[in-house]
């Protein structure tokens, strides 16, 4: 091959640069012995993201939009997140009581 290469770096780490084991990480730590889970661990050692807020905490999804239903609400500014929730809230509460909110479709589509 004629194509330049970059040389490999790897950056060695040196084991001593571990943290230490603290009673608090042991504890929380998952038990194994000969690769069978005896204990859990029982948490992380970072916790990311904001803690859940309220009696029902909003649940984190991925799913896919139409581009222009994401264009239109990211072009209303900061907080398009929110809007585009207050917005499926709203639908929802709109929807008729006992009924699925999968039947109550626009344009006369119904699933």
């Amino acid at each position: 091959m004629s194509a330049k290469r970059k040389p490999i770096s790897k950056t060695w780490i040196d084991p001593d640069d571990a943290p230490e084991l603290t009673p608090e990480l042991a504890r929380r730590g998952q038990i194994s012995i000969g690769g069978k889970v005896i204990r859990e661990a029982t948490g992380t050692l970072t916790r990311r993201g904001r803690p859940p807020v309220g009696d029902e905490p909003k649940q984190q999804v991925t799913l896919r939009l139409a581009p222009k239903v994401v264009r239109y609400f990211k072009e209303s500014g900061e907080g398009w997140q929110t809007r585009l929730n207050e917005t499926l809230e709203e639908y929802v509460a709109a929807a008729a009581p006992g009924k699925n909110a999968r039947t109550v479709r626009s344009k006369g589509k119904a699933k």
